[in-house]
């Protein structure tokens, strides 16, 4: 099905829990919470069909900065499948959807770096997601909406 028109299941609206994140991705760190609350924010302020919507994810390109591509993908609802999300090998991270001549982008604020020797590092991560799944949208990334030229914050 290539359009969305007359797809009963398409438009729901869900809240994924960490336990669906963790599910869908085999762990839970931060960087899948980023994506997942970064592509609800697209969703529900820019394009609620993601049959017409697309996202381009400007990362490292591997792990752990893309993962947030597999986040992304649960909250937007673009998806491999339907191949309208990509990753873009880059030094700056940050998601651009585009709907028809509309851009959104989303830029994440910095988070603090956990020391990787510490022998609980895997809990730390976990705890470091599990706080950013609450945190505010405006704690998380800064948004930017562009109209044919014409940018709003």
């Amino acid at each position: 099905m290539n359009k969305s028109d007359g797809c009963r299941h398409t438009g729901i609206e869900k809240e994924y829990s960490i336990e669906d994140l963790a599910a869908f991705h085999g762990h839970l760190g931060p960087f899948i919470v980023l994506g997942y609350r970064m592509g609800r924010y697209a969703k529900r302020n820019f394009c609620t069909d993601p049959f017409q919507m697309s996202a381009s994810v400007y990362c490292a390109g591997t792990p752990p900065e893309s993962c947030m591509a597999d986040g992304i993908q649960i909250g937007s609802g673009c998806t491999l499948g339907k191949r309208n999300i990509e990753i873009i090998a880059s030094k700056e991270i940050r998601c651009i959807f585009t709907y028809g001549e509309k851009k959104l982008t989303l830029i994440p604020k910095p988070f603090k770096e956990l020391p990787q020797e510490d022998h609980d590092y895997p809990r730390l991560v976990e705890s470091m997601a599990e706080e950013m799944y609450s945190m505010a949208d405006s704690d998380l990334f800064e948004a930017s909406f562009r109209v044919l030229g014409i940018e709003h914050h």
